[in-house]
């Protein structure tokens, strides 16, 4: 497993399952040395199971997916993910067998039941190196649009983190009641996603003012 690159939590149940199967087999073994029926005792045991897995349901389905988890590998630790059933999101800090948990962006710690996980869409912010900033702006009917979107493009290309290899695209959105919408699109770095949009939020204020482009009020 280990030469597979798999998650030490998988090694360590893996561990713990053979360990438990080959005791259990071992019992048996001795059992049936000593004399007595195996049969008797499988049929103890199975009935034992069968009330303890009705009376586990949601552990159990907790169990199957956190291995569904980690064989498929949805996500890893560092990740940064959000969840549907619940709207929960952060940053993956755990993954066990039975709950995942999540470190969110005011520093709060999130226990999310892995059945829950595995049966819910899951998005991973932080899957792909890059990421697509997808930024719009209003501006005066009055004012020029070909400088204003000239001025856009200009202010993409200054955002730090963006990468070369495809231009900013900027495109007329929609014509709205008050204003003209434009659209900005380019790719930065995902780990300076934030920090991107931030950035281009105030240069594009800046700019605008300083050139004269009114983003008007509705």
């Amino acid at each position: 497993l280990e030469k597979l690159s798999a998650e030490t939590t998988v090694i360590r149940f893996a561990e713990y399952l053979i360990r438990f199967a080959l005791g259990a087999g071992l019992a048996l073994v001795i059992w049936n040395v000593l004399g007595q029926e195996t049969s008797s005792v499988a049929t103890i045991l199975g009935s034992a199971g069968l009330t303890l897995g009705l009376a586990m349901q949601g552990a159990l389905s907790n169990f199957a997916g956190g291995v569904l988890i980690l064989v498929t590998k949805p996500f890893k630790v560092g990740d940064y993910i959000k969840e549907d059933s619940k709207g929960n999101e952060g940053r993956v800090t755990e993954i066990t067998i039975f709950y995942t948990r999540l470190t969110t962006i005011d520093n709060k710690e999130v226990m999310v039941p892995n059945g829950a996980l595995a049966n819910t869409s899951i998005v991973n912010v932080t899957w792909l190196p890059a990421r697509r900033i997808d930024f719009s702006v209003g501006i005066s009917y009055t004012s020029d649009l070909l400088k204003a979107k000239e001025i856009l493009k200009k202010t993409a290309k200054e955002i730090p983190g963006i990468l070369d290899k495809e231009e900013p695209v900027v495109f007329v959105r929609s014509l709205d009641d008050s204003a003209v919408t434009l659209g900005c699109r380019f790719y930065v770095e995902t780990e300076g996603y934030w920090n991107a949009l931030w950035t281009l939020n105030e240069k594009t204020k800046l700019n605008f003012d300083a050139q004269g482009i009114e983003i008007p009020y509705n």
